[in-house]
Protein backbone atom coordinates (compact mmCIF):
# COMPACT_ATOMS: atom_id res chain seq x y z
CA UNK A 1 0.00 0.00 0.00
CA UNK A 2 2.68 2.42 0.70
CA UNK A 3 4.57 1.72 -2.59
CA UNK A 4 1.72 2.39 -4.54
CA UNK A 5 1.04 5.79 -2.84
CA UNK A 6 5.03 6.37 -3.59
CA UNK A 7 4.26 5.58 -7.30
CA UNK A 8 0.68 6.97 -7.68
CA UNK A 9 -0.30 10.02 -9.03
CA UNK A 10 -1.95 11.29 -5.87
CA UNK A 11 -0.96 12.72 -2.63
CA UNK A 12 1.91 11.36 -1.50
CA UNK A 13 3.10 12.47 -5.07
CA UNK A 14 2.16 15.70 -4.50
CA UNK A 15 3.76 15.63 -1.12
CA UNK A 16 7.25 14.69 -2.21
CA UNK A 17 7.11 17.20 -4.80
CA UNK A 18 6.62 20.00 -2.13
CA UNK A 19 9.28 18.28 0.31
CA UNK A 20 11.72 19.00 -3.06
CA UNK A 21 11.28 22.34 -3.83
CA UNK A 22 11.29 22.70 0.63
CA UNK A 23 14.76 21.76 -0.06
CA UNK A 24 15.22 23.95 -2.67
CA UNK A 25 13.69 26.88 -1.32
CA UNK A 26 15.80 26.17 1.63
CA UNK A 27 19.36 25.69 0.00
CA UNK A 28 18.77 28.91 -1.95
CA UNK A 29 18.41 30.86 1.30
CA UNK A 30 21.40 30.02 2.85
CA UNK A 31 23.77 29.33 0.21
CA UNK A 32 21.95 30.59 -3.32
CA UNK A 33 21.11 29.54 -6.51
CA UNK A 34 24.13 28.43 -7.35
CA UNK A 35 24.65 25.90 -4.86
CA UNK A 36 21.10 24.02 -6.08
CA UNK A 37 21.78 20.53 -7.41
CA UNK A 38 20.66 17.25 -7.39
CA UNK A 39 23.20 16.24 -5.09
CA UNK A 40 22.26 19.26 -2.14
CA UNK A 41 18.59 18.96 -2.53
CA UNK A 42 19.09 15.10 -2.23
CA UNK A 43 20.61 15.85 0.60
CA UNK A 44 18.80 18.52 1.88
CA UNK A 45 15.34 16.43 1.43
CA UNK A 46 16.54 13.02 2.81
CA UNK A 47 16.27 11.22 -0.38
CA UNK A 48 18.31 10.39 -3.15
CA UNK A 49 19.68 12.12 -6.01
CA UNK A 50 18.09 9.35 -8.39
CA UNK A 51 14.46 10.07 -6.70
CA UNK A 52 14.83 13.68 -7.23
CA UNK A 53 15.94 12.96 -10.75
CA UNK A 54 12.67 11.14 -11.35
CA UNK A 55 10.63 14.61 -10.24
CA UNK A 56 12.73 16.88 -11.58
CA UNK A 57 14.70 16.11 -14.52
CA UNK A 58 16.97 19.35 -14.78
CA UNK A 59 17.91 22.25 -12.10
CA UNK A 60 15.82 24.66 -14.19
CA UNK A 61 12.64 22.66 -13.12
CA UNK A 62 13.81 22.39 -9.38
CA UNK A 63 14.08 26.51 -9.40
CA UNK A 64 10.39 26.18 -10.93
CA UNK A 65 9.17 24.08 -8.29
CA UNK A 66 10.87 26.08 -5.54
CA UNK A 67 8.93 29.28 -7.34
CA UNK A 68 5.66 27.82 -7.41
CA UNK A 69 5.79 26.32 -3.55
CA UNK A 70 6.99 29.99 -2.63
CA UNK A 71 4.18 31.67 -3.88
CA UNK A 72 1.66 28.64 -2.96
CA UNK A 73 3.02 29.08 0.69
CA UNK A 74 2.82 33.12 0.77
CA UNK A 75 -1.15 32.78 -0.61
CA UNK A 76 -1.42 30.71 2.53
CA UNK A 77 0.23 33.09 4.74
CA UNK A 78 -2.06 36.17 2.64
CA UNK A 79 -5.17 34.14 3.56
CA UNK A 80 -4.28 33.66 7.37
CA UNK A 81 -4.00 37.22 7.14
CA UNK A 82 -6.53 38.65 5.42
CA UNK A 83 -9.71 36.14 5.02
CA UNK A 84 -9.75 32.65 2.96
CA UNK A 85 -12.29 34.52 0.80
CA UNK A 86 -10.14 37.26 -0.71
CA UNK A 87 -12.87 38.10 -2.95
CA UNK A 88 -15.17 39.07 -0.21
CA UNK A 89 -12.01 40.45 1.98
CA UNK A 90 -11.79 44.29 2.44
CA UNK A 91 -9.71 45.32 -0.69
CA UNK A 92 -7.46 47.75 0.95
CA UNK A 93 -6.58 45.03 3.15
CA UNK A 94 -5.94 42.00 0.31
CA UNK A 95 -3.64 44.79 -1.34
CA UNK A 96 -1.49 45.80 1.97
CA UNK A 97 -1.07 42.46 2.32
CA UNK A 98 -0.25 40.94 -0.82
CA UNK A 99 1.93 43.45 -1.07
CA UNK A 100 3.81 43.45 2.33
CA UNK A 101 3.99 40.00 1.54
CA UNK A 102 6.91 40.55 -0.85
CA UNK A 103 8.85 42.41 1.35
CA UNK A 104 10.82 39.65 3.87
CA UNK A 105 10.08 39.81 7.08
CA UNK A 106 11.33 36.42 8.41
CA UNK A 107 12.92 33.38 7.75
CA UNK A 108 10.45 32.06 5.62
CA UNK A 109 10.07 35.01 3.89
CA UNK A 110 13.10 35.65 3.40
CA UNK A 111 13.17 32.21 1.27
CA UNK A 112 10.72 32.87 -0.75
CA UNK A 113 11.81 35.96 -2.12
CA UNK A 114 15.47 34.95 -2.96
CA UNK A 115 14.26 32.00 -5.12
CA UNK A 116 11.55 34.76 -6.43
CA UNK A 117 14.74 37.07 -7.27
CA UNK A 118 16.84 34.32 -8.59
CA UNK A 119 14.07 33.17 -10.31
CA UNK A 120 13.60 36.53 -12.34
CA UNK A 121 17.59 36.27 -12.69
CA UNK A 122 17.10 33.41 -14.49
CA UNK A 123 14.10 35.06 -16.76
CA UNK A 124 17.09 37.41 -18.05
CA UNK A 125 19.33 34.66 -20.13
CA UNK A 126 15.76 32.46 -20.54
CA UNK A 127 13.26 33.79 -22.76
CA UNK A 128 11.09 30.97 -22.01
CA UNK A 129 11.07 31.97 -17.99
CA UNK A 130 10.76 35.52 -19.22
CA UNK A 131 7.25 35.36 -21.12
CA UNK A 132 6.25 33.18 -18.34
CA UNK A 133 7.05 35.90 -15.97
CA UNK A 134 5.32 38.20 -18.08
CA UNK A 135 2.29 36.17 -18.12
CA UNK A 136 2.01 35.77 -13.83
CA UNK A 137 2.79 39.20 -14.03
CA UNK A 138 0.22 40.70 -16.10
CA UNK A 139 -2.28 38.73 -14.03
CA UNK A 140 -0.72 39.89 -10.84
CA UNK A 141 -1.38 43.34 -12.05
CA UNK A 142 -4.64 42.89 -13.06
CA UNK A 143 -5.70 41.68 -9.99
CA UNK A 144 -3.74 44.58 -7.84
CA UNK A 145 -5.32 47.19 -10.24
CA UNK A 146 -8.81 45.31 -9.94
CA UNK A 147 -9.02 45.72 -5.94
CA UNK A 148 -7.94 49.66 -6.57
CA UNK A 149 -10.77 49.84 -8.68
CA UNK A 150 -12.50 48.29 -5.62
CA UNK A 151 -12.38 50.88 -3.15
CA UNK A 152 -12.49 53.81 -6.55
CA UNK A 153 -15.90 52.50 -6.80
CA UNK A 154 -16.44 52.63 -2.84
CA UNK A 155 -15.70 55.96 -2.52
CA UNK A 156 -12.17 55.55 -0.63
CA UNK A 157 -9.48 55.97 -3.55
CA UNK A 158 -10.59 59.06 -6.18
CA UNK A 159 -12.14 57.93 -9.20
CA UNK A 160 -9.47 60.12 -11.33
CA UNK A 161 -6.51 57.56 -10.04
CA UNK A 162 -4.73 55.73 -12.38
CA UNK A 163 -5.90 51.82 -10.89
CA UNK A 164 -3.52 49.97 -13.22
CA UNK A 165 -0.53 52.88 -13.10
CA UNK A 166 -0.64 52.62 -9.24
CA UNK A 167 -0.80 49.13 -9.08
CA UNK A 168 2.40 48.80 -11.21
CA UNK A 169 4.05 51.04 -9.45
CA UNK A 170 3.69 49.64 -6.02
CA UNK A 171 4.45 46.07 -7.56
CA UNK A 172 7.40 47.40 -8.16
CA UNK A 173 8.42 49.45 -5.29
CA UNK A 174 7.38 46.16 -3.14
CA UNK A 175 10.22 43.94 -5.31
CA UNK A 176 12.61 47.52 -5.48
CA UNK A 177 12.05 47.09 -1.72
CA UNK A 178 12.52 43.24 -1.44
CA UNK A 179 16.11 43.77 -3.07
CA UNK A 180 16.94 45.98 -0.74
CA UNK A 181 15.78 43.84 2.11
CA UNK A 182 18.08 41.51 0.81
CA UNK A 183 21.29 42.94 -0.03
CA UNK A 184 21.12 45.22 3.51
CA UNK A 185 20.79 48.35 1.97
CA UNK A 186 17.88 49.53 4.13
CA UNK A 187 16.24 46.91 7.00
CA UNK A 188 12.89 45.32 6.62
CA UNK A 189 10.98 47.48 8.81
CA UNK A 190 12.27 50.50 6.78
CA UNK A 191 10.76 48.87 3.81
CA UNK A 192 7.31 48.06 5.32
CA UNK A 193 7.00 51.39 6.49
CA UNK A 194 7.99 53.26 3.13
CA UNK A 195 5.33 50.58 1.19
CA UNK A 196 2.58 51.51 4.06
CA UNK A 197 3.17 55.51 3.37
CA UNK A 198 2.70 55.15 -0.49
CA UNK A 199 -0.27 52.72 -0.04
CA UNK A 200 -1.58 55.28 2.62
CA UNK A 201 -0.81 57.95 -0.18
CA UNK A 202 -3.14 56.92 -2.82
CA UNK A 203 -6.27 56.17 0.01
CA UNK A 204 -5.63 59.98 1.05
CA UNK A 205 -5.27 61.07 -2.73
CA UNK A 206 -8.60 63.24 -2.66
CA UNK A 207 -8.63 63.55 0.78
CA UNK A 208 -4.93 66.13 0.23
CA UNK A 209 -6.59 67.87 -2.23
CA UNK A 210 -10.24 69.14 -0.54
Amino acid sequence: MADRRVRGPGAHHEQRRNEIADAVLAIVAERGLASVSLTTVAAQAGISPGRVQHYFPAKRRLIEAAFERGNELASVRIRAKAGSDLEAADPRLVLTTVLAELIPYDAATEAHMRVRQSFHALGFAEESIAARLRALYADFHRQMADLIRKDQRAGRIPAGVDAYGSALALVALAEGLAAYVLTGVVPADVAHERLLAEITELYDAGVTKR
